[in-house]
């Protein structure tokens, strides 16, 4: 199908006329158009004030003035909508942030993959066991993880429980943050239970102690409390990968004029779904959120032009990311041509690593592993080649969480292959443990 200009005419559905991958079949239309318009009369997730206060501190991101911090699940599930599980997820995220503010000397902007990561895309439509097909396991938004026929069928009225369950934990977010479980004063608050225990806790206290005794000689030689350091801007983002359910949330605000997908912040395009000429890209390029798109080894220059003058035409500050999953062993001879190609377009965009999906690799054992010295290789390297060609790496893309699981090998604890066996609790793919994601935080601080 040919691709559209970027100024055609736009509607939330207009996707619907173009090639659609990685998208469920949903075979009763009538409860599929039903649930869309009931999501379209519930209030929206998220408002287009955050949007843009987003938007803004990622362009700043863009001119080297702030670090974009994104991690979280790979998956989201329902079951796991818990106030322990969200407040762990946010207790890394600040504990990370705040070692990457005290070495980069920038404000840094976290966005949690939350709230929405409840879709994911697979390699095969089916599955099969002992001769049975089934459809794959698309995310609890999609269907459920049960080997069963009607557990696997696309179920609709799952998009109504996702927004459920992002509007509960999102409230959660809010409340713990306008309440001061962020305030800089206290970071005592995002201690985790093991984190006496870990290898990286001499070094993360110390850090601590350096911002908090520096804030308070500020305050006691300026007479006055900084009342920004008792709370956070926190952002959520997921892959828009079911189209009906960002579909449903997406609203015309009469006083910006525009179009924005309300079921969150920072929606981000897959690799798989990145075609030009596809639906997804489509849609997206109709919303005014500020929005990323997954880059791989296969994504060819001209992808990347045809992508930057698609999604963002007016070459807006902070409304398009490039975040580039290209694996340790290819990014030195991949990444250096991208970045020179959209340099020379004049295309404005945000550079961030995605180190983790380019390094997957899949054991004898049956595991679904990353090595982190390998991630850690390719985070390095980004850092040293946008360095070298006068860009800025303007933030990480994570997959981790604030367990303490057994998923990638290595970091400080020197995990190994015969350890994954002990907590490997990943519905997809492999996350760092909280001791890997704060090793990666102290990588990246010491770049400052």
């Amino acid at each position: 199908m040919d691709n559209a200009p970027s100024n055609a005419p736009w509607k939330p559905d207009s996707w619907q006329a173009r090639k659609a991958v990685q998208l469920p079949v949903y075979r009763d239309a009538a409860a599929l158009a039903s649930t869309i318009a009931e999501l379209g009369r519930l209030p929206p997730l998220v408002t287009s004030w955050e949007i843009e206060a987003l938007k803004a501190r990622l362009a700043q991101a863009q001119q080297g003035r702030a670090f974009v911090l994104q991690g979280g699940d790979c998956a989201e599930t329902f079951a796991d909508c818990s106030s322990e599980n969200i407040v762990q997820k946010l207790k890394i995220l600040l504990q990370m942030s705040m070692v990457i503010v005290a070495g980069l000397k920038r404000p840094v902007v976290r966005v949690g993959r939350i709230a929405g990561q409840y879709a994911k895309p697979r390699s095969d439509d089916l599955e099969t066991r002992d001769g049975l097909a089934l459809p794959s396991y698309r995310g609890d938004l999609v269907n459920r993880s049960a080997f069963t026929a009607t557990d696997r069928e696309p179920d609709p009225a799952l998009m109504l429980r996702g927004y459920e369950y992002a509007a509960l934990t999102l409230n959660f977010v809010r409340g713990l943050i306008d309440g001061g479980f962020a305030d800089i004063h206290h970071p005592e608050n995002w201690n985790l239970a093991f984190v006496s225990q870990s290898p990286m806790a001499d070094r993360y206290h110390q850090v601590m102690r350096r911002v908090t005794d520096g804030l308070a000689f500020f305050e006691a030689v300026t007479g006055t409390r900084v009342d920004d350091a008792r709370r956070i801007d926190f952002f959520a983002s997921h892959e828009g990968l079911n189209l009906y359910y960002e579909q449903a949330q997406t609203r015309w605000l009469r006083h910006r004029s525009r179009w924005y997908d309300l079921t969150t912040h920072y929606p981000w395009i897959g690799a798989r779904t990145a075609a030009v000429d596809g639906a997804h890209v489509e849609y997206f390029r109709g919303i005014a959120n500020p929005i990323g798109v997954k880059i791989g080894p296969a994504t060819t220059t001209d992808d990347l032009l045809r992508l930057a003058a698609v999604l963002n035409p007016a070459n807006e500050p902070g409304r398009l990311t490039f975040i580039h999953r290209l694996g340790a062993q290819r990014i030195a001879s991949v990444l250096p041509g991208m970045i020179e190609a959209v340099r020379r377009a004049g295309a404005t965009v945000l550079w961030v690593c995605d180190p983790m999906h380019g390094n997957t690799e899949l054991l004898g054992s049956g595991y679904k592993t990353r090595r982190f010295d390998r991630i850690l290789d390719e985070l390095e390297a980004a850092f040293r080649i946008h360095g070298e060609l006068g860009t800025h790496l303007g933030g990480v893309h994570l997959e981790l969480t604030g367990d303490h699981v057994t998923e990638c090998i290595g970091g400080a604890r020197g995990l190994t292959e015969q350890d994954l066996h002990r907590a490997y609790r990943t519905q997809v793919d492999p996350r760092l443990n909280y001791e890997q994601a704060l090793e990666v935080a102290m990588r990246i601080a010491d770049r400052g």
